[in-house]
C-alpha cells in the first residue's frame, strides 16, 4: 500500500529504490534492479515513483515477482515499445525525513550520511560520507576529522550505538583500523 499522506508531514526526500530494466512480455511489463530492503512496500500500486530525479514521474499499476525478479507495470505503458523506453531509467520514492524502517536494527543510509562518529571516549572522529554496501557486509565511509577516509564494518561488535536522532553514531573498531599512520 502506498504511503497516505500524513506520513509525510515532516519534510520528503527522494531515495533511490531501483532501476528499470528490460521489457518482461508484449504487454508493458518492465524488470526491476530493486536498491530497497522494502520493495513490496516501495512498489505498491498507486506509489508514484519519480525518474532520474527529475520532475517526470510514473505510477506503479501492478506488481508481482517471478523467478526472484521483480515485475512492474505502470499505468499508460501498455506494450513493449513503451516499457522499452524506461530501460535504465533510475525511479526514486518520496519519504518523510523522519521515517524509520520497521526492524528498529535497520536505518535508512541518507539517516546514517552525515552524523557525527565518535569513539567511546567521545572524541569526535568524523563524519558518515556514505555507506558502502558489499557482499559480505555493509561499511561506513567516515570522513575523518584529520581528512583521511575510513572504512568501518557495520556491525555492533564496531558500532555498538546509532543515535539518529541526535545524528552520532559511537564506534570501537580494533586497534589499527582507524588508527594515523605516524
Amino acid at each position: 500500500m502506498p504511503p497516505s499522506a500524513d506520513e509525510f508531514s515532516s519534510p520528503a526526500v527522494r531515495v533511490v529504490v531501483g532501476r528499470i530494466g528490460r521489457p518482461h512480455g508484449i504487454r508493458g511489463e518492465v524488470t526491476v534492479e530493486v536498491r530497497t530492503d522494502e520493495p513490496d512496500r516501495r512498489f505498491a500500486p498507486g506509489t508514484v515513483l519519480h525518474v532520474n530525479g527529475s520532475d517526470r514521474r510514473l505510477t506503479v499499476e501492478r506488481i508481482h515477482w517471478h523467478s526472484g525478479r521483480l515485475l512492474l507495470t505502470f499505468d499508460g505503458v501498455l506494450d513493449r515499445t513503451g516499457a522499452e523506453s524506461l530501460r535504465g531509467l533510475v525511479v526514486e520514492v518520496e519519504r518523510g525525513v523522519d521515517e524509520t524502517p520497521d526492524d528498529p536494527e535497520e536505518f535508512y543510509d541518507s539517516a546514517l550520511t552525515g552524523c557525527t562518529v565518535e569513539g567511546l571516549d567521545g572524541q569526535t572522529i568524523g563524519v558518515v560520507t556514505e555507506v558502502v554496501h558489499l557482499p559480505s557486509q555493509d561499511m561506513l565511509a567516515i570522513r575523518a576529522s584529520d581528512e583521511r577516509d575510513l572504512l568501518v564494518p557495520f556491525i555492533t561488535l564496531f558500532v555498538p550505538t546509532v543515535d539518529i536522532a541526535a545524528r552520532r553514531i559511537v564506534i570501537d573498531p580494533p586497534a589499527g583500523l582507524i588508527d594515523s599512520e605516524d
